[in-house]
């Protein structure tokens, strides 16, 4: 069996495919591959599985030229990269490796959130340009999270550990928005349901998104939705970059609509809204919400798992539809 993995991923999972005799071929580019680039590549062997990236679009074109292929093993939770008509027309499993980053992501999400309302990343910088000359009781001037209102637009598994940390850490007062209520943090945490996403806005104190990317929620916040926050409110997205109107979220920090930001994602990956980088009330990392050692390895277990099942004539445990 022949495997192509479209960009290096921890040892753990390939080590998993390596033991059961498997011939892996890992991308030499260090790098997202173009669609071009990917397609040349599954051109020049008999391929039974590729392991892709959420930077790989599975679409079509991708699938015509790898008739031997019974898998498109995502490394990632996210799967908005796949045309899952195309894969599933040729009856290609897709899969994807939930549940494997969720502590991680939520400990990043209230991490930006730490990080923007004590100015940390401000406070370094200033450190770093020898401008500290002393302790000064103006200085950086944040505010606290205690007692705040966390609204969380998607109150899934990562929503759920965001709530658990800002209730339990913060005393903060938890409302969320979803497709379904979600009973558990109600009854454990005290969460009240918003009955639509404005009201939601229009009490939070710190809105933090946990949603998927699919058709209904592109551009779920934008100008509009912005003028509904509060000006002091500050912005958490750690689940898609087009969730957000990246340039309405430019425009709303320069204007003062809403207060800060902290962004892990974003719209046109790798790209960023000029003039976004510019300011200093937005918090900006890149895509690492789930870069912790444990999250990592584990996504690299379940894509390998997931191979493994399809490989050996088995549903594996991970399809997405």
């Amino acid at each position: 069996m022949k495997i192509f993995v479209t960009r290096t991923i921890p040892e753990v999972g390939l080590a998993m495919l390596r033991e059961k005799g498997y011939e892996i071929d890992i991308s030499p580019k260090n790098r997202p591959l173009t669609k071009r680039e990917l397609i040349k590549f599954l051109k020049k062997k008999p391929y039974d599985a590729v392991v892709t990236t959420l930077s790989d679009e599975i679409d079509e074109k991708v699938v015509a030229v790898a008739p031997n292929v019974k898998i498109f093993s995502n490394y990632a939770v996210g799967f908005n990269n796949f045309d899952l008509k195309a894969i599933g027309d040729k009856n290609i499993f897709a899969t994807n490796t939930p549940g494997t980053s969720d502590e991680s992501v939520a400990e990043h999400a209230v991490s930006l959130m730490l990080a923007v309302a004590h100015r940390i990343v401000e406070g370094d910088q200033f450190v770093r340009d020898g401008k500290y000359t002393g302790w000064d009781p103006m200085l950086l001037t944040g505010f606290d999270l205690r007692g705040l209102t966390l609204g969380l637009v998607g109150a899934g598994a990562i929503g759920k550990h965001v709530a658990a940390i800002c209730k339990n850490g913060f005393g903060m007062n938890i409302v969320y928005f979803d497709i379904a209520r979600n009973e558990e943090i109600e009854k454990n945490l005290g969460a009240r349901f918003a009955t639509d996403i404005n009201q939601l806005l229009s009490e939070a104190d710190v809105v933090s998104l946990h949603t998927p990317l699919c058709p209904s929620t592109e551009h779920l916040l934008n100008a509009e939705h912005f003028a509904k926050m509060k000006k002091t409110a500050i912005l958490i997205n750690t689940s898609r970059g087009p969730v957000v109107d990246e340039k309405a979220l430019l425009e709303a920090l320069k204007n003062g609509t809403i207060r800060a930001a902290g962004i892990d994602v974003y719209e046109k990956e790798p790209e960023i809204t000029r003039g976004l980088t510019k300011l200093d009330n937005v918090v900006l990392t890149p895509h690492t919400a789930s870069a912790t050692q444990i999250a990592r390895d584990g996504m690299s277990k379940i894509a390998a798992s997931n191979v493994i099942a399809a490989l050996e004539g088995q549903v594996p445990p991970n399809v997405v539809k």
